[in-house]
């Protein structure tokens, strides 16, 4: 262990501590951060945590008074998150951008499919008994959001002329997509969920980080050579981009449970 971890190692400090504010329990989890000046709270849309960051030398006691003093802005903060729907038979939902109702097929073969009712719904298909319908709808939504990231991300890359050495998808909280010096691109797959120029845009944005890895001027060039719409994605990501992180949430992990 080095001399810097033996000297901000916390053994027996909790990891969660606990906000009471109008009568309800707000979980709160601590991390310390070695380029942390000050404590910091933030609401991971995601996962409806409350995490509070804290200086390499800073108390439990400071920060669990921070946390408590800011238990109005956390309530109105998770208050403001849009409410949880776990993927379960008759949530609507959107893949690509247009609404599919679930449907669970008790007794149909195979696993997930998309089909159209006489009505013209969309409607997409589990089958399976219903303690199955989540896993296997976020696992459907995952390997189309693999499938069209690689195709999108691989054909810009192939317009401006880069390599890419991996594509990765994953539950990604803080940010839509990133990449890597190395040249490794990681996306949401939630980004599945969103119109498929948003999708396209993503994809172009990271792809363009392989040859400008900043957010300069130069970059942003770049992108609206390669994706000239861009700014109608980017604004389509900030109205309605927190919603999309409800979706498959189980009401449980909504309420905090950590």
């Amino acid at each position: 262990m080095s001399v810097r971890a033996l000297l901000y190692r916390r053994p027996s400090e909790p990891s969660v501590v606990q906000v009471i504010f109008d009568q309800a329990i707000y979980p709160v989890r601590m991390r310390r951060h070695r380029q942390a000046r000050r404590y910091t709270l933030r609401i991971d849309a995601a996962s409806r945590e409350v995490v509070l960051t804290m200086p390499p030398r800073g108390s439990v006691k400071e920060a669990k008074d921070f946390a408590q003093k800011h238990g109005g802005w956390i309530a109105a903060r998770l208050k403001r998150l849009p409410e949880a729907a776990p993927f379960a038979h008759g949530l609507e939902l959107p893949l690509r951008g247009e609404p599919h109702r679930i449907v669970n097929r008790r007794g149909a073969r195979g696993t997930v499919w998309v089909e159209t009712d006489n009505g013209g719904q969309r409607l997409l298909c589990v089958a399976g008994e219903p303690p199955h319908v989540n896993r296997r709808v976020g696992d459907f939504l995952k390997r189309e959001a693999q499938r069209d990231l690689e195709t999108a991300s691989r054909d810009y890359a192939a317009k401006l002329g880069v390599a890419i050495k991996r594509i990765y998808v994953r539950d990604q909280s803080s940010r839509w997509g990133s990449c890597s010096n190395a040249g490794v691109l990681s996306f949401s797959w939630r980004l599945i969920l969103a119109p498929s120029f948003v999708l396209d845009y993503l994809a172009a944005h990271e792809v363009c980080h392989l040859v400008e890895l900043n957010h300069s001027l130069r970059f942003w060039r770049l992108v609206k050579r390669l994706y000239p719409e861009f700014d109608r994605a980017k604004v389509w990501l900030d109205v309605h981009g927190t919603d999309l992180h409800r979706f498959g949430l189980s009401a449980q992990r909504a309420l905090g449970d950590i």
